[in-house]
């Protein structure tokens, strides 16, 4: 899957360019120092880098959509790990509370039938799980 990153990563989406990292699985192998030497530069911040790394790794161990894997990420939920042993309810909460707080009282985004898929998934394990879609 191609790396698209929102406006607000532009410093980042250019330093992961220039390092020819040009799709979420090439982001989530990068480690801790890799990303370290990319944000030396000063181009890009060493923090959000680990974020989207974060977030690559949900994408690619457990196939969810970026937008999902970021959602998970602003609660929370860092890695394949911490979603495989998160109880859907109190994830339920967290997320509701996230999205209270960033967009006031309109209606759920993610279902609870979406949390225990996206839980099943992390908890199947690395290249186990598929993508992850909404039921048409």
């Amino acid at each position: 899957m191609t790396l698209r990153l929102p406006s607000h990563f532009r410093s980042e989406a250019a330093v992961l360019a220039r390092a020819g990292l040009d799709s979420w699985a090439a982001l989530a192998r990068q480690s801790d120092a890799q990303l370290r030497r990319l944000a030396s530069g000063g181009d890009a911040s060493e923090q959000r880098l680990i974020k989207l790394r974060g977030q690559a790794q949900l994408v690619v161990e457990v196939g969810l959509q970026p937008e999902e894997a970021a959602l998970l990420l602003y609660a929370g939920i860092a890695s394949r790990r911490g979603l495989a042993e998160a109880s859907p309810q109190q994830l339920l909460t967290q997320l509701g509370r996230l999205q209270r707080s960033l967009l006031g009282m309109a209606p759920p985004r993610v279902d609870p039938a979406t949390l225990r898929r996206w839980i099943r998934q992390a908890q199947a394990g690395p290249g186990q799980a598929g993508p992850s879609r909404s039921p048409n």
